[in-house]
């Protein structure tokens, strides 16, 4: 009983934390796009280099707490992490500069399949029939949000698929690492740092001076950027992908309501009834798994 509670309490907290990520990241791409033409790398270094201050204070607060600590152990999944999640966001935002916000945040939120896939192939995660049928049902409903079509640019379009498979390895890596028992706030900060040294050469060789209002939208996209990382870090420790990634689908609702406000993007009918799939699946794969939950409780409750 005891156990069946915990189960039920950790995956609420990974859905609360996963729809969170979904609207920090919804409101740093549009804070990218507001920043205007700026290079990708140079949006992405100030990115980071904000939520490294951010990483490195409360990884300093969080120090003498367990997993806050880089070994043999860690390192390979904390540098895969981090390689695959600069590789994604960078896709993210030069896709987010070409594109509409709603349809980047579509391509970027293939990233919940990827993670399906690869931890079903690499953490042994096997996902049962109604949570493979969600995410793909989801991932149809951002089709009707976005409606691509052959006219769109090969290069943004096909970035965009990469970036998604970049966050769905790095999501994977943070999963492993979260039950590893790493500490979410050395994981945030490990990728911060590995993509500001990674990036701060090129910028310093190209950089653009920016207006007052870029420093602060790109500070903004830090802050957001921040909150994002750190929420899909608990996500990920906190449930395993197969429960929590459709979730994550929800950054495209945000993604398209701040288009609305700030952007003049105004949905149709068919953006609607993709809201209403998201929305409607989401809620059907959480029926679904309490009722999975209820059905493991009573065979216990029988043997014993």
């Amino acid at each position: 009983m005891q156990m069946s509670l915990k189960l039920h309490s950790e995956r609420s907290k990974g859905i609360a934390c996963i729809v969170f990520s979904a609207f920090c990241f919804a409101t740093m791409n549009l804070f990218i796009n507001l920043a205007g033409e700026l290079p990708t790398w140079q949006k992405g270094f100030f990115r980071n280099a904000v939520a490294l201050v951010f990483a490195s204070v409360i990884l300093f607060r969080e120090r003498k707490k367990p997993g806050m600590k880089i070994n043999k152990k860690n390192i390979g999944l904390l540098l895969g992490r981090a390689t695959a999640g600069t590789i994604g966001f960078l896709c993210n935002f030069y896709c987010v500069d070409r594109m509409n916000i709603s349809d980047a945040s579509m391509l970027n939120k293939l990233a919940p399949f990827f993670t399906l896939i690869f931890s079903a192939m690499f953490l042994k995660e096997n996902a049962k029939w109604y949570q493979w049928s969600a995410v793909v049902i989801a991932f149809l409903g951002s089709l009707f949000i976005v409606k691509p079509t052959f006219g769109m640019e090969a290069v943004p379009a096909l970035l965009g698929v990469l970036g998604g498979l970049g966050a769905g390895i790095a999501y994977t890596c943070v999963r492993k690492l979260g039950s590893m028992g790493v500490g979410g706030a050395l994981i945030v900060f490990f990728f911060s740092a590995f993509s500001v040294v990674m990036l701060g050469p090129v910028v310093a060789f190209t950089y653009v001076p920016m207006t007052a209002w870029q420093w602060v939208f790109l500070l903004c996209t830090g802050l957001a950027a921040s909150g994002g990382q750190f929420f899909v870090t608990a996500a990920y420790t906190h449930a395993p992908a197969r429960e929590i990634s459709v979730y994550d689908y929800s950054q495209v609702i945000f993604a398209t309501i701040w288009g609305m406000i700030f952007l003049s993007q105004k949905p149709d009918l068919y953006s609607v009834l993709g809201y209403v799939i998201i929305v409607g699946v989401a809620v059907w794969m959480y029926l679904m798994n309490k009722r999975a939950d209820r059905v493991s409780k009573e065979g216990c409750q029988n043997e014993q």
